[in-house]
């Protein structure tokens, strides 16, 4: 049964985020065990998604999609017990978060659905949002561990739901990166510095804190991955999948998604999705 202290916390899955994640549990004096696909030099890796299951009583979950959400969960099953909760931070397809929660349940173990916004400097300082999906008995219980790298704790519904909302959301971000871009490169095209939009952003309505945030990175030409642009297009790819189960026309994002595609091919995948700037600058 559950302690109520979650003193011995999994994370699973080492990237920009998770890496973050593990070290706010460390600085909260929590037992952290930890696990990825590709070994990292952190205290107590363990060797599989199942042992960090055994020795946790709770394990959050930062992988990159559906099929590996799966195999992550279904390793850890046979070591689930009435004593877990699991949360899921992966932004994946719906079906397959509601797979996952349903192999969790069948164990007597707790699942959250929680993707999150924000970016590796969210994490560090804990101004994470999560959105979450599942029982709110149980995100009572996880909310302490929620709130040591989260700002705000959105309870939005069932398993599936935050989800939805979370690629919706991103459906927003991409499409605004991408005219963004546009903008500026008519812009500077007519003789004006990228600096002289920002001015004129700031005192505009349609001015964000995520345009606030990406222009002056994409002025100087810093890419350093804050989220990259191959989980943006994953993020366009799972919307256009929704939109085409419920037979809508999303031209805005259709048309985004056909340009990261493009910038991936020229090997951009890794850094930052404001990396679609390339696309109006001369090439060597």
């Amino acid at each position: 049964m559950f302690t109520g202290k979650l003193d011995k916390v999994g994370v699973i899955g080492l990237g920009i985020i998770g890496t973050r994640i593990a070290e706010n549990l460390r600085k909260a004096d929590k037992h952290v065990y930890v696990w990825s696909r590709s070994p990292k030099p952190q205290p107590n890796f363990m060797g599989s998604p199942g042992e960090v299951a055994e020795n946790s009583e709770a394990v959050q979950i930062f992988v990159n999609n559906g099929d590996a959400l799966l195999d992550t969960v279904e390793g850890m099953e046979p070591f689930l017990s009435r004593r877990h909760i699991i949360l899921n931070h992966a932004t994946a397809d719906v079906e397959s978060v509601r797979r996952a929660a349903n192999i969790v349940h069948g164990t007597g173990a707790a699942f959250l659905d929680c993707p999150f916004t924000g970016s590796k400097v969210a994490a560090e300082n804990s101004q994470l949002t999560f959105y979450v999906g599942g029982s709110d008995a149980i995100l009572e219980k996880a909310r302490p561990l929620l709130e040591l790298s989260g700002k705000t704790i959105l309870h939005v519904g069932d398993v599936g739901e935050a989800t939805i909302l979370k690629i919706a959301t991103n459906m927003i971000s991409a499409a605004t990166v991408q005219v963004l871009n546009e903008a500026l490169a008519v812009t500077e095209a007519q003789g004006i510095p990228g600096e002289k939009l920002m001015e004129a952003l700031q005192v505009n309505a349609c001015c964000s804190d995520l345009v606030r945030m990406k222009l002056p990175s994409i002025v100087q030409g810093d890419f350093e991955p804050h989220f990259s642009l191959k989980n943006m297009f994953k993020d366009a790819q799972l919307a256009l999948g929704l939109a085409n189960e419920s037979k809508i026309e999303i031209p805005a994002l259709s048309t985004t998604a056909s340009i990261m595609f493009k910038t991936i091919q020229k090997g951009h995948g890794e850094e930052d999705y404001s990396v679609l700037a390339v696309n109006y600058t001369p090439e060597d």
